[in-house]
């Protein structure tokens, strides 16, 4: 069979250059961190590179300060809005998620009215089922105090409001009062019996795919398969229920189980500790679902325009050696460090310091 002339190759290969294209992307950094820190950055430019997609950090307020002390209800608010002046995103977009943002970019899906759509959801260890321990402190008898001190007041008017983390704090003992007082994650979740809300679902199963990346030595998150919607039984610290035999799964309170039945979901665990994704598990499992390229036969009987006599299969094998040469090789060593940002800053301990009578200074003394 006689191959097509050069200069229908030549045409018919632009054809395919005007079809396919990848729709931008966000990310969504975690608490402690902000956009312009070099390992943020690094991030978002790779991703960008390795997908050929524009991506975007999106800043909440002054970044990590923000991120501590603004409720998440305000920050999903925040960069609902941002989203929807950005005019790059206004075919649609996808959303990579880093820890705490994830419950970020879950509030801009399910709250957000009139915003671009969102495609696909990418997300690198979120507390989707909550936690059950506060970020990292430390050691020593002050974090102790403090970690007690927020654990019984977690649930309090105060506390919810001047910090962030305490919006997701899930303690498997005290569920009628995280249901009752807890302001971000029961809603979110559709926990609330009376109160869940069939839009939130709805805008939640719409996603064409939900992809729930676990590190296997993650020990910021209590327990590590929140980040698979995973989490303990009411009332108790053990064990951990997978996430199909969760009520808010069975149930389908946010329609988790709509996608994971429609093939949508994706669960992948990846060696390393919170955030600590190598470039290679990059490139294998978020990076494919940032290519959002058009069916390039679907696009052409949109057109009207009919190939014959091509052989597909060699235009597939080019087209896959070409991928090949422009990929380069793959780093296993971790592209993002999450636990660093986890410990408290110092403003912080010193404001608890002081509600409990003690500073950090006079608790290395006493040692």
């Amino acid at each position: 069979m006689a191959l097509p002339s050069l200069s229908f190759l030549f045409i018919f290969t632009s054809f395919i250059v005007s079809v396919s294209h990848s729709i931008p992307f966000i990310v969504i950094h975690g608490i402690g961190d902000q956009c312009s820190n070099r390992g943020v950055k690094k991030f978002t430019q790779q991703l960008s590179s390795f997908s050929g997609a524009e991506g975007y950090c999106v800043e909440v307020g002054n970044g990590s300060w923000d991120s501590w002390f603004e409720p998440l209800k305000e920050q999903a608010e925040i960069v609902c809005e941002k989203v929807k002046q950005m005019k790059e995103l206004k075919e649609g977009y996808n959303i990579v998620g880093l820890s705490q943002g994830n419950l970020i970019g879950r509030g801009v899906v399910e709250f957000c009215e009139g915003g671009p759509p969102v495609k696909n959801f990418i997300s690198l260890a979120g507390p989707h089922a909550g936690t059950a321990s506060v970020p990292l402190c430390g050691s020593g008898i002050f974090c102790v105090l403090a970690d007690t001190l927020i654990k019984g007041e977690v649930y309090s008017s105060y506390i919810q409001e001047h910090l962030a983390p305490s919006g997701y704090l899930k303690l498997p003992n005290a569920i009628p009062d995280y249901l009752e007082n807890c302001r971000f994650l029961p809603v979110l979740n559709n926990e609330i019996p009376d109160k869940r809300n069939s839009t939130y679902k709805e805008r939640f199963s719409s996603l064409q795919n939900l992809v729930l990346i676990m590190f296997e030595h993650d020990t910021v998150l209590i327990p590590k398969e929140t980040s698979w919607f995973g989490y303990y039984p009411d009332g108790y610290f053990k064990p951990v229920l997978p996430p199909q035999s969760t009520e808010l799964y069975i149930e389908d309170w946010i329609g988790l189980r709509t996608l994971d039945e429609a093939g949508k979901v994706h669960f992948i665990s990846v060696p390393g500790n919170h955030l600590g994704i190598s470039q290679e598990d990059m490139k294998k499992h978020v990076v494919p679902y940032l290519k959002d390229h058009i069916f390039v036969q679907d696009s052409i009987n949109k057109a009207r325009f009919r190939l014959r006599g091509v052989n597909q299969k060699v235009i597939q094998s080019n087209m896959m050696e070409q991928s090949q040469k422009e990929e380069v090789e793959p780093s296993s060593s971790p592209l993002l460090d999450g636990s660093l940002p986890y410990w408290w800053p110092i403003p912080f301990k010193t404001f608890l310091g002081e509600l409990i009578g003690i500073n950090e200074e006079e608790s290395i003394q006493r040692k």
